[in-house]
């Protein structure tokens, strides 16, 4: 499965580990037990889990994807799987994070957002809004003059020989990067229920609902319920 999200961006499944049963059968292993087709009893002790917090058996459900995000979205996920990595009360240290580098590779792709929006007036990191039309027309222009500008100059550098690791101090935060995640059913609702929220930058919205699209194909029982509980969804 692939969902596309902004310009250029997307989020592909890879690979992943278990299904629905996944966590009531490791939950029930304590008494011997085991089931082989997810029916309402599966769904009563799925929901009990989750609703009373014990979430060790959802971290034995995991999915690997391909993440295409500007860097900016990416500097706001990465503080997931650093909280995660080293806070030594999380309970959810199951993460893996493998990005591309611009050292090797050249970078190709940029960002170029729809409309601008206005920032709030009472909310110093959010946006409230969108920009008047005039304003929508100048600002456009003006970035895309100035990426005309940065494109330019990377590539100058690149031809002339320079290092990609040296060249790649010009480009801005808009710059498309990429990504392999894999982590836990938990870990991944954990970061939908953080991001899937009015006050998150926008962007990082979108990948947050896409995400949880995939989740829901993925993982489609134990979705439905995690959403019913911690994100407020009948």
């Amino acid at each position: 499965m692939k969902k596309s999200v902004l310009d250029k961006g997307y989020i592909e499944v890879v690979d992943t580990l278990g299904d629905d049963l996944t966590p009531v059968n490791a939950a029930r292993v304590s008494f011997g037990g085991r089931s082989k087709k997810f029916e309402s009893k599966d769904r009563r002790l799925s929901k009990f889990l989750i609703k009373h917090k014990h979430f060790s058996p959802f971290r034995h459900q995991h999915i690997m994807v391909i993440i295409k995000a500007p860097e900016f979205v990416m500097r706001q996920w990465y503080k997931h799987v650093v909280g995660i990595e080293t806070t030594s009360s999380s309970v959810t240290k199951d993460h893996a994070w493998n990005e591309i580098s611009g050292r090797y590779v050249e970078v190709e792709d940029f960002y170029y957002p729809e409309v601008w929006r206005k920032q709030s007036e009472d909310n110093k990191q959010a946006s409230a809004g969108v920009l008047d039309d005039l304003q929508q027309k100048r600002m456009a222009a003006c970035y895309n003059e100035y990426m005309r500008q940065v494109e330019m100059t990377y590539d100058r550098m690149i031809e002339a020989g320079m290092a990609k690791e040296q060249a790649r101090i010009v480009l801005p935060l808009s710059q498309y990067t990429q990504v392999w995640w894999t982590a836990s059913f938990q870990s991944v609702m954990n970061f939908i229920e953080l991001r899937d929220e009015p006050t998150s930058q926008v962007e990082i919205q979108e990948y947050a609902k896409a995400l949880k699209e995939i989740m829901l194909d993925a993982f489609p029982e134990t979705t439905k319920l995690w959403s019913e509980i911690y994100l407020n969804e009948d």
